[in-house]
């Protein structure tokens, strides 16, 4: 597998990995009925506001993150991927590439696979809110704000 900065002609796989992994995230913690793709967020939930890379497995796109220095904005894998270490080796190259001592990430309640991940690389909830949801606040969510100190 290989982690690289990404490139404009990776948007029609970061899209499909994202609308397919945000259904899933969505089914447990919003409702499906919250779901927007990722062409109708990217820009307003800032996907290019920090850096973005992707991972390439087998010359595919498998998964994205995106981040700034102290924050991991994004971070979806390929379903048919899921449970292939994908998303733990974007989420270390990202906490390694951020530039502060700590590091925040927000996880819907109910995304179990999240917080088992977050919380495996040593990130802990720090604070739980509930309101609109980021990029689609017509939607009430509950998010985990979690921290990890860097080491």
């Amino acid at each position: 597998m290989l982690i690289r900065p990404y490139r404009d002609d990776d948007w029609p796989q970061i899209a499909r990995i994202h609308d397919a992994a945000r259904l899933d995230e969505l089914r447990d913690s919003a409702g499906v009925a919250a779901f927007l793709t990722l062409a109708q967020t990217a820009e307003g939930e800032g996907l290019f506001d920090g850096r973005v890379w992707v991972a390439e497995d087998g010359g595919t796109v498998a998964g994205f993150v995106a981040h700034d220095d102290a924050e991991i904005t994004w971070l979806y894998v390929d379903p048919a991927r899921y449970r292939r270490g994908i998303g733990r080796a974007l989420l270390r190259h990202a906490m390694a590439a951020c530039d502060a001592e700590r590091i925040e990430v927000t996880v819907l309640a109910g995304n179990a696979a999240g917080l088992a991940l977050y919380r495996a690389e040593g990130f802990e909830i720090t604070e739980t809110r509930t309101g609109p949801m980021v990029g689609n606040e017509s939607f009430t969510a509950t998010g985990h704000i979690m921290h990890r100190v860097a080491r």
